[in-house]
């Protein structure tokens, strides 16, 4: 893949709260790319968070626009994507993306996810009244989804920006064994 080039787009996937915001806006600038955070996108469009989205129209409205969204995306070259924790549920989105871009697992263990739950709970509708233990089946489930990538990335004790360099350096290198 040719990161410099008109090429696919990067796909961050993983849990919420995994950092595929934060570490895909420093890829996106460090490539000179456009960065699309596609909750972000919804929550413009629909003037409202995605909490307010799930509760007044439901999971299933967001999640059709959310595939909407993402498989038109994914067709695109040089962007950089941050997707929901739950986007690669749907089938029709790991497909687009799998054939279209490149996709990033931004893999962070339980227990380190844990460590930051109280600053994501409020905005994520499907850890809303979940126990701990719930949480973890959650976690576990998705874990299961996010197999099917390009290149997985154990984030526990890294910064974002060597997370950011790991992955330029990996990408560069891959592009020369080629």
């Amino acid at each position: 893949m040719d990161i410099n080039g008109l090429e696919k787009s990067i796909v961050f996937i993983g849990f919420m709260g995994a950092g595929k915001t934060t570490v895909g806006n420093l890829v996106a600038k460090k490539l000179g790319r456009k960065f699309i955070d596609t909750d972000e996108v919804i929550e413009k469009e629909w003037r409202m968070p995605i909490s307010q989205i799930f509760k007044e129209l439901g999971e299933a409205v967001f999640r059709e626009k959310e595939k909407s969204l993402i498989t038109s995306l994914a067709l695109q070259k040089n962007l950089v994507l941050s997707l929901g924790g739950g986007a690669f549920l749907q089938e029709e989105i790991r497909t687009a993306c799998l054939s279209s871009t490149f996709v990033i697992f931004l893999e962070v263990s339980f227990e380190s996810w844990l460590e930051r739950v109280n600053l994501i709970i409020d905005s994520r509708p499907v850890l809303q009244g979940k126990s701990i233990e719930e949480m973890k089946v959650l976690f576990e489930k998705r874990q299961v989804i996010y197999a099917n990538h390009h290149l997985k990335i154990q984030t526990d004790g890294k910064t974002p920006e060597e997370i950011a360099d790991y992955i330029i350096d990996k990408m560069r290198w891959s592009e020369t064994e080629r």
